[in-house]
């Protein structure tokens, strides 16, 4: 009987210690999680400061700078490290709201170095106007580079943690802002609300997503029917779980298109980082979306990839896509989709398509400039045959492949092209010429490695 009166308590004392050790190994899992993730985040906040503070250097250099050779080296920098810095920005756990105008005057300087290094090498030197553009660049660049630097300070000293914004933001946005990083961001944005207009050339630059937008219609969409758009295009469970963070009003209808932006939470982990979408208020066509999950290690490759962003924009509607140049980098890759009318493949009318690696699930879109240019076009026959256009580059050049395509240029015109694609001396480019006129419009080199393929 003795024995007996023990077995009880002994049980329950052997349960106790499994469930503590248990919940020890669970604690522990946990903390090594929050602390992986937190080494996550603070790596790409330092890449971003490190892309920053290189656009600031290489803009002193390029107002110093005086040939031409050393402008192009200069100006391919700066587009390459601002690009670089945004790509970084946008997946910290930030609110998109709190950050879109310093992501958006990233990708102008960027653009903007693009179009003014095409312009050097076509042999037009930069003029006073151009130079006093970069002047304001400098200097906003410079603002930025000290406030990320004041962040990294705060970080080093421990006075915060970047992960606390993420878990914050499920709180209260108003707690989130209260954190040092949300507040010296918040700041920041209300600066670059300042930052100078560019006006340029080039491929990706605010003059090709000038003017009215092509693909959108007339119909005007009020925000409930775009919420239901938005439902409908994330898989949303019910609108009502939908936030407006943005009605349009305020956005600039010279370069964007003016939308509607929800935050939908995910259903399967609410607790997550929400889905960003906008919604263009006229034709009520989704603009982008942004799903910034944390990624884990690639299980499938950017072949494989590829083919689940073209599936994917097959069911959006997008029919007559072509995958061009990709760019993989974190665990994910993004994916230029190029539109094709009659086998003449159309630049302008681009959409970039962001896969993981770990699952293939699409995690971004940006069709802006395909909406913006997507029309049914006359495409004029060329007054060239591709033999002729054929004898307008250098002979030596070792062609590949050779197709006709649209490229964007001089803002809101577009020229018809022969696309030679090929190698000279060991390297790796494509040649544009004028199927009208014969001239060679546009060279670019290709840059292929382990994370993609890219085009200088």
């Amino acid at each position: 009987m003795r024995f007996r009166r023990w077995i009880l308590p002994g049980i329950l004392v052997i349960a106790l210690a499994i469930t503590g050790v248990w919940g020890y190994n669970q604690y522990k899992i946990k903390k090594n999680y929050e602390t992986t993730m937190q080494n996550s985040y603070q790596r790409m906040f330092y890449d971003l400061k490190d892309h920053v503070e290189n656009v600031q250097v290489s803009l002193s250099k390029v107002l110093l700078a005086d040939s031409q050779e050393q402008n192009v080296i200069l100006l391919s920098q700066i587009m390459q490290q601002a690009y670089l810095a945004e790509e970084k920005l946008a997946q910290l756990p930030i609110s998109h709201k709190d950050t879109a105008k310093t992501e958006k005057f990233l990708n102008q300087v960027s653009d903007y170095s693009y179009a003014l290094a095409s312009n050097v090498l076509e042999g037009s030197p930069m003029d006073q106007d151009q130079k006093d553009a970069l002047l304001k660049l400098q200097n906003y660049t410079d603002y930025l580079s000290q406030e990320l630097m004041g962040v990294h300070n705060k970080l080093t000293e421990g006075v915060f943690n970047i992960g606390e914004i993420k878990r914050k933001e499920k709180e209260d946005i108003e707690n989130a802002n209260d954190n040092m990083l949300n507040v010296r961001l918040v700041k920041l944005e209300d600066k670059m609300t300042k930052s100078p207009e560019l006006i340029y050339d080039g491929p990706f630059s605010d003059q090709v997503l000038s003017g009215k937008a092509k693909g959108l219609g007339d119909k005007k969409v009020d925000i409930e029917e775009a919420k239901k758009i938005a439902q409908e295009f994330t898989g949303a469970e019910n609108t009502e779980s939908i936030e407006v963070i943005e009605e349009g009003e305020q956005m600039d209808k010279t370069a964007w298109i003016p939308s509607y932006t929800f935050s939908i939470p995910k259903e399967s982990s609410p607790e997550d980082s929400p889905i960003y979408i906008g919604v263009s208020k006229t034709g009520g066509k989704v603009v982008w979306m942004e799903n910034s999950r944390a990624v884990n290690k690639p299980k499938i490759s950017v072949e494989q990839a590829i083919e689940k962003g073209q599936k994917y924009l097959v069911e959006k509607g997008y029919e007559s896509m072509e995958s061009n140049y990709s760019l993989q980098y974190d665990g994910l890759v993004l994916i230029n989709f190029a539109y094709k009318q009659n086998d003449v493949t159309i630049y302008t009318d681009l959409i970039k398509v962001k896969v993981a690696l770990d699952t293939g699930d699409i995690v971004g879109m940006d069709a802006a400039q395909y909406l913006k240019a997507h029309h049914d076009r006359n495409i004029r026959q060329p007054e060239l045959t591709q033999s002729e256009a054929r004898g307008k580059v250098k002979t030596d050049f070792d062609v590949d492949s050779a197709r006709l395509a649209i490229i964007p240029k001089e803002g809101a015109k577009e020229y018809l092209c022969y696309e030679f694609k090929g190698t000279y001396q060991g390297g790796d480019f494509i040649v544009y010429v004028d199927a009208i006129t014969g001239k060679e419009v546009k060279i670019l080199k290709i840059i292929k490695d382990e994370n993609g393929t890219l085009t200088f």
